[in-house]
């Protein structure tokens, strides 16, 4: 075993139980967090199928086709957005960087939401949806950061 300063024996990390459980619970949690968040940016993509979907989802009628054609499109990123955090949740190269989008794409609705404020009972839905997803997100990378932490 390595020697400490005052010449106590200290364990290496890669030997200490409490710390293998610790970098395993935090592994569990990234993958959680990641999976929950990529399903809740998932749940747009339905709206690539029309407007008739859209406007179950955001409770606006989309008949402009240029309108429909934007927010579909926007569905497709949404989709691709969701891939990428639920990969991410198995590549942990990728987690930071699902993290960093994550983190950009809820805040950036929420505080757009906020700002804005009275919008419509579907948009509520999906500011609460996003509270879910930003709370996700922030556990998540807490425990991304102890188990980047107790791996050096």
């Amino acid at each position: 075993m390595p020697l400490t300063r005052c010449g106590q024996s200290k364990q290496s990390k890669k030997d200490d139980p409490e710390e293998n459980l610790l970098i395993e619970i935090s592994k569990y949690i990234v993958t959680g967090a990641l999976i929950v968040v990529g399903v809740i940016h998932l749940i747009p993509v339905i709206g690539v199928v029309g407007p008739s979907r859209l406007t179950a989802l955001y409770g606006l009628e989309f008949a402009e086709a240029n309108i429909a054609i934007l927010m579909r499109h926007r569905a497709v990123l949404f989709g691709l957005l969701g891939l990428l955090l639920i990969i991410a949740a198995f590549k942990p190269p990728l987690q930071l960087l699902a993290f960093i989008a994550g983190f950009i794409s809820v805040i950036s609705f929420l505080l757009l939401a906020l700002s804005t404020g009275q919008y419509s009972k579907e948009i509520s839905g999906i500011v609460a949806a996003d509270v879910v997803a930003l709370i996700c997100l922030l556990v998540g990378a807490m425990a991304y950061a102890v188990g980047r932490t107790a791996v050096e």
